[in-house]
Order: structure tokens, then sequence, then C-alpha cells
């Protein structure tokens, strides 16, 4: 799971994690934040998410971080965005259009690339992690998001000896584990969703649970 599978996938065109439409999870529960108009929005691991244009569109500024410079033309391209681009330390970063991506490894992220963000939305950055790594990550988040920033966390469950990851099953208990002192956690929606999902299916899955999380960075 190092740069290279990433960047190997986006390559070839295997991203069968992206979604096409808008998470549901988003309309129905980011609302409950009552975040601000205008306020600053981080979505790590972002890839081409079209999450990121609902979040535009519903009037947040969003930034996202990804590994992939493929990805970021791809958004580009297929949302007709014209975006400036500049350099800044380790990342190559496009802005444009209400949104700004910063190209580059995640864990290089300091919390002056994201300063100002309010809330951030993980669907698709903790699950694409093996276990190995996912307390880095949790850490790194809770190192760059300031006290009060709100996350909601999209997670699945799943019997790991059915199929490999990504994306990994990461069960409840792991994730009051990995925030534990560094955020508050609420469960707001749980759902089996295996019937809707002929691609995991087909890799051998017979349940899959999908759960959305609300996080209060103390």
């Amino acid at each position: 799971m190092n740069h290279d599978f990433w960047l190997e996938r986006w390559q070839r065109d295997e991203i069968g994690f992206h979604q096409q439409a808008v998470h549901r999870y988003l309309p129905r529960h980011w609302p409950s934040l009552a975040l601000p108009p205008g306020a600053r929005v981080f979505v790590p691991l972002c890839g081409k998410s079209r999450d990121m244009l609902w979040l535009r569109d519903a009037g947040f500024e969003v930034i996202g971080v990804e590994l992939s410079l493929k990805a970021a033309h791809a958004f580009c391209g297929e949302n007709e965005l014209s975006m400036s681009r500049r350099r800044d330390g380790p990342f190559e970063c496009f802005h444009g259009g209400g949104i700004a991506l910063l190209v580059g490894d995640f864990f290089d992220l300091r919390p002056g690339h994201i300063a100002g963000v309010a809330a951030a939305f993980d669907r698709a950055a903790l699950v694409a992690l093996p276990p190995s790594a996912r307390a880095r990550y949790a850490a790194h988040m809770a190192a760059l998001l300031p006290a009060g920033t709100q996350t909601l966390l999209v997670t699945l469950e799943y019997d790991q000896r059915q199929m490999e990851g990504p994306p990994f099953s990461v069960a409840a208990e792991e994730v009051r584990e990995l925030y534990a002192g560094s955020n508050r956690m609420e469960p707001l929606q749980r759902e089996e969703i295996i019937q809707d999902e002929p691609k995991f299916r087909g890799r051998g899955l017979t349940a899959l649970a999908e759960t959305a999380w609300r996080l209060d960075r103390v």
C-alpha cells in the first residue's frame, strides 16, 4: 500500500473506488454539522471525487489532498474547471472555482496548508489504509485539524477474510480506539448495503455495512 500502488492504480485506470455519484451521506448528514456559509472544508485522499463539487455548490470552500497528479488533471478536465497551478513546498497546487487541490503525500501536510478549515469529509481515506497505517493517519489528522473541527467520516465493515482491501473493513471498536483522546465520536447511521454493491458481491462479500460518524475535534 505504498505510493506506487496508488499511482499505478490511477495510471492503469483501476479506480473502482471512484464513485460517479455524490455520496448519499452528504445531503443526509452534512447539514447537521451546521457550518457557516463559506466555511473551509478538507477532503483527504480526495481523488477526483464529485463530493467536492457538492460541497462547493453547497456554499463551502473546498481543499483536497491527493497523491496522483493524473487524478487532479482528470478532476479538472471532467468537470470543466479552469484552475491555476503553482508549487508550494512538497505540493503541486491547483486552485479555481472554489476548490483547491494539493497534489502530494498526505503525511507531508502541515496545519498551514489547510489553515482555517472548519470541517472535513472522509469517505475514502481511512478505509483506503491498511491497519498498519491507520493509527498514523488518525494521529496526523488530529495534528492538522484545530479544536472545534468537525468531521463526517464514512467507514465500511465486512468479513476481511472474504475480501482483501482496499477498501478495508474498519470496525466501530477501531474507530473509537483511533480517535479516543482527540475527538468526541457519534455514530449517525449504519446501513447494510451489500444488496446495492454488486462489485463487492463479485469479490466474495456476503455482508457489508456502511456507517456515518460525526467526529468533533477536542
